[in-house]
């Protein structure tokens, strides 16, 4: 299949010891039914727009049950969603899409997610489901006409919108995971091309995990090799102002997904089998501070 058709008809994939005819079979054959296709939009924001219609793909199979099972943070499954809406919602008033949900007050993740997840309570989980969308495909298209490189400032952060965008990928694909897992449902991993570049943002923020843990990498230089499908190798300067540098003073060798949900806080560092070469006590410092940028 066509990678970017794979995209649009991610689906979910049930456990191959499931028994024909069960009950979620079912239910797995009528979400494939109902899902909807990645909305169009620019080529850098398809990683997004893909991890949208996943989740999408994952809600059409929530029967009532589902919705109040509690999945991460303490939030049940519709509340989920309402985060997704709220910090969605947050980029989409940066570059000035339609933001759906209550009148923007708070402008950073925690009070909009709260704002939101109040807001929510008094909806149907099929609402928030549609008004997630909704606000996440009408993003997609607006962010056709934009550049990719234009700096823009969400929750405190000054960043390039393709990297806003990838951030958006990434806790999505998280997210995903967590409601999957709950589910104990299996998802396939994005396509290759969606995984490298969020691989790429994960590899640039190296230096900003380890300061914001109070640690300055400058002058020192990663080796990062991450295997499997998106994948590759990067030479990361550990100091946020270091120029690109082909050094080495020490090396990471992990799975790609492994890697990025490590920076999206899930998974523990010297749990995702990370082989460490060279200077392994500054290659355990990244690992250890990998996390220090993610959020709930």
């Amino acid at each position: 299949m066509d990678p970017v058709e794979r995209l649009y008809l991610d689906a979910l994939m049930e456990d191959p010891a499931r028994p024909e005819g069960s009950v979620l079979t079912q239910l797995l054959a009528g979400a494939r039914a109902r899902r909807r296709p990645a909305a169009s939009t620019a080529s850098w924001a398809e990683p997004y727009a893909g991890r949208v219609a996943a989740m999408d793909a994952l809600l059409a199979s929530a029967v009532d049950d589902d919705w109040n099972k509690l999945i991460v943070e303490g939030w049940t499954l519709q509340e989920l969603v309402a985060h997704l809406a709220a910090k969605d919602g947050l980029v989409a008033a940066a570059v000035g899409a339609p933001v759906l949900g209550p009148p923007l007050g708070a402008l950073d993740a925690a009070g909009r997610t709260r704002d939101v997840q109040e807001h929510e309570r008094a909806r149907s989980p099929e609402q928030t489901r549609r008004d997630w969308r909704a606000q996440a495909d009408a993003l997609c298209r607006h962010l056709t006409a934009l550049d990719p490189s234009e700096l823009v400032a969400v929750d405190g952060v000054e960043a390039a919108l393709g990297d806003q965008v990838l951030a958006r990928m990434l806790e999505t694909w998280v997210h995903t995971g967590d409601a999957a897992s709950t589910a104990s449902l299996r998802l396939p991993d994005p396509v290759p091309e969606h995984i490298h570049p969020t691989a790429d943002l994960c590899a640039r923020l190296l230096p900003w995990t380890m300061l914001f843990s109070g640690l300055d990498g400058s002058g020192r230089v990663l080796r990062l090799e991450l295997t499997g499908a998106g994948g590759g190798t990067w030479h990361v300067p550990l100091g946020v102002a270091d120029a690109p540098s082909a050094g080495e003073d020490a090396s990471i060798t992990a799975d790609v997904v492994k890697f990025c949900f490590l920076l999206g806080g899930r998974g523990e560092p010297f749990s995702i089998g990370a082989e460490l070469g060279g200077d392994v006590e500054l290659a355990r410092d990244v690992l250890r501070t990998a996390q220090a940028m993610s959020g709930p």
